[in-house]
């Protein structure tokens, strides 16, 4: 474990297995130097165990920079269960998610990921009050995806009046990888902007329902990185951003809401020297987090929300000046602000 490039300092790695449930999870922490370690659970069909464990400890530091980045008083923190979440789900499956977030005394607060949703996430709160995203209770919100798609749609509008000199998205041809809860929502925000959409997503009922709520046109999931459009927005999974697909691209902006885009810090290097201005996903993806840090706090305040996101588009906006300015991957300067915002604190 401690040998894998994606452990990064992780403070603990836990497992958890169930055999009444069939649970079989992996929470990550990642950092508590700004406070208890808060990040989504994702369930999904790992073709091993390795796999798994890859991909929570990446996500996992992804959230200690986000919340670094948006200012949150949040370490970072990540839950993967191992299963097919069309299949596998079970109230039971997530009330023992729940004992084991219990178990670790709320180092970890969770919510929802790619495959989980508030009401399986209901269920976990059950056995355990360190989970937020929630549609009951004192300080709930529910979904926190339409927030997280708000910061991406005016973080996406940041990033395009810097490649393109006007944040106006009327007739802009923006390709977008994952029509999901965030996917979805951001859809919406673009073709009421007036974008033109070109869309994919495995799941053929949400991609119909997106087309034909927005006019977007649908191509099939490997095609997605060949459409020739303004911008490339990826709002699925990780690592989309590899050295299969980045020559294939024919945009000018990469930004969207998908966590570890990137496969490599090195692939901001190439997008940089291939033309492609690039939004870091920790940064412009922290509403969604902004949303359950107000739940965590205990008493849910919309204005303090939205004046967070409001302040972390601003935040994006300075990592690309910079990296403009000083001629370096937008990633390389995020990540540099990241670490010194967690060594200041520790």
């Amino acid at each position: 474990m401690f040998d894998k490039p994606a452990f990064a300092g992780h403070e603990s790695v836990h497992h958890f297995f169930d055999a009444k449930t069939g649970l079989r999870a992996i929470i990550a922490i990642h950092s508590t130097a700004r406070g208890p370690a808060a990040g989504g659970c994702r369930m999904w069909n790992y073709v091993t165990s390795d796999d798994a464990f890859t991909d929570v400890l990446r996500l996992s530091e992804g959230m200690s920079y986000k919340n670094a980045m948006a200012d949150l008083p949040l370490g970072g923190g990540k839950a993967v269960i191992w299963g097919n979440s069309k299949t596998d789900k079970t109230p039971e499956l997530f009330r023992a998610l729940g004992r084991a977030i219990n178990s670790l005394n709320g180092k970890y607060w969770s919510a929802e990921d790619v495959g989980v949703s508030v009401n399986d996430m209901a269920f976990a709160a059950e056995e355990t009050k360190y989970v937020s995203g929630l549609s009951t209770g004192k300080a709930a919100s529910g979904d926190p995806s339409p927030v997280t798609a708000n910061g991406v749609f005016l973080g996406l509008k940041a990033t395009a009046l810097r490649a393109f000199g006007t944040d106006d998205l009327n007739g802009r041809h923006i390709a977008v990888q994952g029509v999901g809860h965030v996917g979805a929502y951001l859809c919406g925000h673009l073709a009421k902007a007036g974008a033109r959409l070109t869309i994919t997503d495995v799941n053929t009922e949400a991609l119909e329902a997106v087309a034909k709520a927005t006019g977007a046109a649908i191509v099939a999931p490997t095609e997605i990185y060949d459409v020739a459009a303004d911008i490339f927005s990826p709002n699925a999974l990780g690592a989309i951003i590899n050295p299969e697909t980045l020559p294939r691209l024919k945009v000018k902006v990469v930004a969207g809401g998908a966590n570890n885009q990137l496969a490599t810090p090195e692939m901001g290097d190439r997008l940089r020297e291939q033309g492609i201005l690039y939004a870091p996903d920790y940064v412009i993806n922290g509403g969604g987090i902004i949303n359950v840090a107000a739940e965590i706090a205990g008493a849910y305040d919309p204005a303090w929300v939205e004046a967070k996101v409001q302040r972390l588009v601003q935040t994006l906006g300075e990592v690309l000046d910079q990296a403009g300015t000083e001629g370096r991957a937008t990633n390389r300067v995020a990540d540099e602000i990241a670490r010194r915002r967690l060594v200041a604190i520790s």
